[in-house]
């Protein structure tokens, strides 16, 4: 079963390593370009004209490994899966369509906030309804009406309130990868130590599964997830997908994801919490997305209170551009930032474990 893992990450890491390269030429004989900032750092003017929606790479990469991973281990796919897929697809259509119109239809907002904030809250909505259906021999349901950090713990919230959480969890992880991709490389090397840690995670829940309490030396501590190998697939696929694109991603980048690939890294990486049980420690596991995130409320917050700003520009990885800082030291220095919060959010998802036995 642990093969179906292997074989997502590589046929993921060679479609996008193989692949991007055609989409590039693609969108370039078509001059999908990248809109770029007049108010932006003046070093984003080179930037122009470069392809841009190239998260279609690693979604398609993403969908075709989970899938043919399936074909060659005989192992069929399970709601959850489908389910994580069907919101990484979502949000990357609506990403697409905003994509399209700032490029295709030169209209620089792309979407309208109304159109565009309906297109997020149909898919999510849709996710969140039925990630409480379809219940597995033991009664779990893909997700779980109560709140959860490493595990499930106390609060049950309903399935309305519930519906509710976890489109604020899709909303701001997708705004939050937005935001983060503003330097070449950034969003996509961050995402791939995100989806790693949730390969772990994945492969760790399935060998301390509840459902196989009888065999486990601390039945105590067991998960009780519905198909927590299977999420562990898809984060495979995608961690191989990233990395496969960063090759054509980082600095200088001859493709950007654009809002197709953020918004759906987001509502993945959003699904794949709700779905493992894990939706605070996200938090964590995502650190370098929140900080980018709360750069740009404490700026719009300071400014609106004070009519000061905090920071020269937000998001933050600008405000140390403007610094005098390159832009291939503000990535790697980032991507230490969240390699940290990876490790500290894997520590406490194994003490959470280890302080049960």
């Amino acid at each position: 079963m642990m093969k179906q893992i292997l074989f997502s990450g590589v046929i993921g890491l060679f479609l996008t390593l193989l692949g991007t390269p055609l989409l590039i030429k693609l969108l370039a004989r078509k001059g999908y370009g990248q809109y770029i900032r007049d108010d932006g750092p003046r070093s984003h003017g080179s930037k122009r004209g470069t392809p841009t929606m190239g998260g279609i790479a690693f979604i398609f990469a993403t969908v075709a490994a989970y899938f043919l991973s399936k074909v060659i281990t005989g192992y069929p796919p399970t709601y959850s899966g489908l389910l994580v897929l069907g919101l990484m697809c979502g949000m990357g259509l609506v990403g697409f369509l905003d994509d399209y119109i700032k490029i295709v239809k030169r209209r620089s907002l792309g979407l309208r906030a109304k159109a565009k904030m309906a297109g997020q809250l149909i898919v999510g909505i849709s996710f969140a309804v039925l990630a409480l259906m379809f219940p597995d021999a033991r009664g779990n349901t893909p997700a779980s009406t109560r709140l959860s950090f490493i595990t499930d713990f106390g609060w049950k919230i309903g399935p309305i309130l519930f519906v509710v959480w976890a489109l604020f969890m899709i909303l701001a992880m997708s705004n939050g990868v937005n935001l983060t991709d503003g330097l070449d490389g950034l969003a996509t090397g961050a995402s791939v130590l995100v989806f790693g840690a949730y390969t772990f995670i994945g492969v760790w829940q399935f060998q301390e599964s509840c459902a196989n309490a009888g065999s486990l030396t601390n039945p105590n501590a067991c998960y009780e997830v519905r198909d927590p190998l299977d999420l562990a697939v898809i984060a495979s696929a995608l961690m191989g997908a990233c990395l496969g694109f960063l090759w054509w991603n980082t600095s200088p980048a001859k493709i950007f994801m654009g809002d197709t690939g953020s918004l759906a890294l987001g509502g993945v990486l959003t699904g794949l919490a709700i779905l493992s049980r894990t939706e605070l420690l996200v938090a964590i596991m995502g650190g370098l997305f929140v900080l980018i995130t709360m750069s740009v409320v404490i700026q719009v917050g300071s400014f609106r209170m004070t009519g000061k700003r905090v920071f020269r520009m937000a998001p933050l990885q600008h405000h140390f551009e403007l610094k005098g800082w390159s832009e291939v030291l503000i990535v790697v220095r980032f991507w230490i930032i969240q390699g940290i919060c990876v490790i500290v959010g894997l520590g406490l998802f194994y003490a959470g474990w280890a302080a049960e036995k």
